[in-house]
């Protein structure tokens, strides 16, 4: 994903992991920076939080948000 997706982009995404998380696999997302974008990396973070909380019914994070380079990473897995 990018830091400038749209709102109805981002719930197409919530969608599919949404049923990846129920067929039992992990959901890696990954919010991506070129350019300029690297200057407002921790100010998209809410983005990736947003993300967490709108699947928090059925998925936990096992790995919290992390910055790798030039994107922002964590993982969701299903909640037991």
């Amino acid at each position: 994903m990018s830091p400038n997706i749209e709102s109805n982009d981002l719930n197409t995404k919530m969608n599919a992991a949404k049923k990846f998380l129920e067929k039992g696999n992990k959901v890696k997302v990954t919010l991506r920076f070129r350019g300029r974008e690297m200057a407002h990396m921790q100010s998209s973070k809410h983005i990736l939080d947003d993300f967490a909380e709108s699947l928090a019914d059925v998925a936990v994070i096992e790995k919290a948000p992390k910055v790798e380079g030039r994107s922002i990473s964590m993982v969701l897995t299903e909640k037991k």
